[in-house]
This record gives C-alpha cells, sequence and structure tokens, in this order.
C-alpha cells in the first residue's frame, strides 16, 4: 500500500489565484523562547487558498455551507483522469474519451501539475464538460488548477456541478500521480457556515 500526499504546501510564497497579495497566507510568531517558555503561531489565510473544497454558498446564493458537507463523499474511491494533452479547457470532447461511470469520484491531472507558479491560462474546465459530468452522475470532481473554471463571468461551470450537489475539489497536486483508480481520502478542517474548506487530500494505491 502506498501513500500518495497531492495536497499543496501552504507558505507565503505559494501559487495564490490571480497572484492577489490578498489570498497569500500569513504565518506570524506570536510567542516564542526569546520572550517566553512556549512557541506559538498564527495564520491568516484566504479559505480559498491551497488545496480546499468549494462548498455551494461560493457561487450561488443562498446555497448550502460547509455544516451540511457529508464528508463519507470525501473518503471513496476516485479515478485520476490523464488530461496532459489538453492545451486550454477540458470540453464534453475530452471526457466523452474517458471511462467516467455514474457515482465516481473524478480528479483531472493537467499541466497544470507541472507549475508551481501561477499561470493565468490554466486548464478549466468549461460549461461543456461540467454538463457532461452532471449527466453521468458523478459524486466530485478535483482539478490541478486553483479554480474550475476561468473566465466565466456567469461561473457556469461551477454553478452546474454545485447546483447537482457534485463536490469540487481545487488545488490538487497530481504531477507524480499515474492515471488510474485509487481509494482517496480528502479531509477537510471543521469549519461552520463557510464557503469553502482547506483540506488535506491523499490517495491510496493499493
Amino acid at each position: 500500500m502506498k501513500i500518495i500526499d497531492i495536497s499543496m504546501t501552504i507558505h507565503k510564497d505559494m501559487p495564490v489565484y490571480k497572484n492577489l497579495d490578498e489570498k497569500r497566507p500569513a504565518i506570524r510568531t506570536i510567542s516564542d523562547y526569546t520572550s517566553s517558555s512556549f512557541y506559538e503561531s498564527r495564520i491568516d489565510m484566504d479559505l480559498h487558498t491551497g488545496t480546499h473544497i468549494d462548498m455551494p454558498l461560493h457561487m450561488i446564493e443562498g446555497g448550502m455551507t460547509s455544516e451540511s458537507l457529508d464528508i463519507t463523499k470525501l473518503i471513496t474511491d476516485c479515478t485520476v483522469l490523464d488530461l496532459t494533452n489538453v492545451g486550454n479547457k477540458i470540453s464534453q470532447y475530452d471526457l466523452k474519451k474517458k471511462a467516467i461511470t455514474s457515482g465516481s469520484f473524478i480528479l483531472f491531472k493537467t499541466k497544470n501539475s507541472f507549475t508551481e507558479t501561477f499561470d493565468p491560462e490554466f486548464v478549466y474546465l468549461d460549461e461543456s464538460g461540467a454538463r457532461y459530468l452532471e449527466s453521468a452522475g458523478i459524486i466530485g470532481v478535483g482539478t490541478d488548477a486553483l479554480g474550475i473554471e476561468r473566465a466565466q463571468p456567469g461561473h457556469e461551470t461551477h454553478k452546474i456541478l454545485l447546483n447537482k450537489g457534485i463536490i469540487i475539489i481545487e488545488g490538487l497536486r497530481l504531477a507524480h500521480v499515474e492515471e488510474g483508480s485509487y481509494k482517496m481520502l480528502a479531509l477537510p478542517i471543521k469549519i461552520d457556515r463557510t464557503e469553502a474548506l482547506p483540506a488535506r487530500v491523499v490517495l491510496i494505491d493499493e
């Protein structure tokens, strides 16, 4: 059995969405051994920084928040799809070439996984791809981009998936993972009533 960590490491110089400074995590030392008998730190971080799970409220007014998340859906079999040949966007055309079954949780491995800086032209899931996944009856999708959509003023990709209760995980790292089947454990921090949750995600290769 092999455990594969596919989470981003949180640090001040990590890639963040659109390189926005307000999304960069700030880790401060509150107390150290020069002035105290213990060491403590504090973190200030956007909930969409690094590997995280989007809740419906993120893109749907009045949508469900973090306390409604069923974590049993995050301890599950999953399938990594190699889409490294996709240059711009993942469409219905690309997904039809893959075996996607009802009830599955799929993860996109794209060229995004091979860069450690934010690329504004990252590979994303377009509206046709989202509708295809909806019709396929998946329970969740993960991407190696910091966003599952790009340049969609109406946020169609998010809304199609979230309106159907399809879980979205963003910010995965899959360069070191082969296409295939795995057991996934994606455990979010337990925070009440938020629109996103940071998570540690690992795959188990049995």
